[in-house]
């Protein structure tokens, strides 16, 4: 076997267990009323389904339009179709949303929308508003595989994949609340940017991830600039130079620790991915650069990862990666063994990256009080779950 050979079988080898996964937990072909879903699909798509109904292909690209760019939520707005045409597709799609059971709004103007999904699950957003943009934190899986030791979600099991088309749904609900349509480009928006940075692991589902993407930063549609989203992964090695050459989206690092023995602890992936493999993955990743960084996102623990010997060790890591680094305080969720590190322990750690020439920014908490902050995302009805649970075992 020659040297080319093997290492294809390597990469080969490595991404079995990631394919299995998405097989396992994939999300549900879910109709309604024996109609397909149409939010989720492509141009490509959509302008396939119309061939197949023996119409013209520039039909495909209005309805398109009509679902990403104006937010139609019936077949009867899409005004320029004929009558006819409209009652057709209402009979073979359905431009459903999903529920959202709850919506609250913190102190500080972050809001959290709780969506129940086709088949009852629920899965959390958040926007999080600041004064010259607008980030909202999508979520890519119901529940979390990962087990963060420091991380809310975490604590939640592993239910399933989500779809292109919920992942989708999630920015389309918000921009309903937040009356962002129609898509205009001369128009200020409160929702400027997504991240891939709620519950799930997204290179865990990236074909569900990867089609999601390319929907919501196509200019016939959403239109999101590739550079204003982001996806992050704990360390996902195989899928992370793929993700860059498919996507063009900016890339987070999900770090929280700078030895191996302490982030197999922290954040168990790096037992099948170690720290030395994960830092090679982003030092190929494609069109990193002094104008793209890499974020590195790092939650400081007391006593546990936010001495100056960890600081000086980070700049290491990152001597040969365009990066900037999150300082994350902890926020903290009920049961959590973890306390967040001082405000001067903090600034003392952002003191020793700043000097070696990385930015810091240290990440002031938000949707704290409706636990919508990094780290606390949860499914509610999970959550309600554990509090019937407890107050069951209470009463003996």
């Amino acid at each position: 076997m020659d040297l080319k050979q093997a290492l294809i079988n390597d990469k080969q080898n490595d991404m079995a267990p990631i394919e299995k996964h998405a097989k396992v937990f994939a999300a549900p072909d879910i109709t309604s009323d024996g109609r397909k879903a149409i939010i989720g699909q492509s141009l490509d798509d959509i302008e396939t389904a119309m061939q197949e109904m023996q119409l013209p292909k520039f039909r495909g690209k209005q309805v398109y339009q009509w679902i990403y760019q104006k937010g139609a939520t019936s077949f009867d707005e899409m005004t320029n179709l004929g009558k006819d045409l409209r009652a057709r597709l209402e009979d073979y799609y359905t431009l459903e949303r999903p529920d959202l059971t709850a919506h609250q709004k913190s102190t500080d103007g972050t809001e959290k929308f709780l969506l129940k999904m086709a088949d009852g699950q629920e899965i959390e957003t958040v926007f999080i508003p600041e004064r010259t943009r607008g980030t909202l934190c999508v979520s890519s899986q119901v529940g979390c595989t990962l087990a963060c030791k420091f991380c809310h979600t975490g604590t939640q099991n592993l239910v399933r994949n989500l779809s292109a088309r919920e992942i989708v749904l999630q920015v389309m609900r918000s921009m309903d609340a937040l009356g962002e349509w129609p898509v205009t480009n001369n128009t200020a928006k409160k929702l400027s940017n997504v991240v891939f940075m709620g519950m799930g692991e997204p290179l865990y589902n990236y074909d569900n991830v990867a089609k999601a993407v390319k929907i919501l930063t196509d200019e016939n549609g959403i239109g999101l600039s590739k550079r204003k989203v982001t996806i992050s992964t704990s360390g996902v090695v195989p899928l992370i130079e793929k993700c860059g050459h498919e996507l063009g989206t900016g890339l987070a690092i999900s770090l929280h620790a700078v030895s191996d023995e302490l982030r197999n602890y922290l954040v168990p992936l790096n037992r099948k991915y170690p720290i030395k493999d994960l830092m090679k993955a982003c030092e190929n990743y494609p069109g990193v650069g002094p104008s793209r960084k890499i974020t590195f996102e790092y939650v400081m623990l007391k006593d546990i990862n936010d001495s100056d010997e960890e600081a000086r060790e980070l700049v290491r890591l990152l001597k040969n990666i365009p990066a900037k680094v999150n300082l994350i305080p902890f926020n903290p969720w009920p049961g959590a063994v973890f306390e967040s590190s001082s405000n001067n322990r903090v600034r003392a750690f952002a003191a020793i990256l700043e000097r070696a020439g990385y930015e810091s920014p240290v990440r002031r908490p938000r949707g704290q009080d409706i636990l919508a902050a990094c780290g606390q995302l949860r499914s509610e009805s999970v959550r309600e779950k554990l509090i019937q649970k407890k107050k069951q075992n209470e009463n003996g």
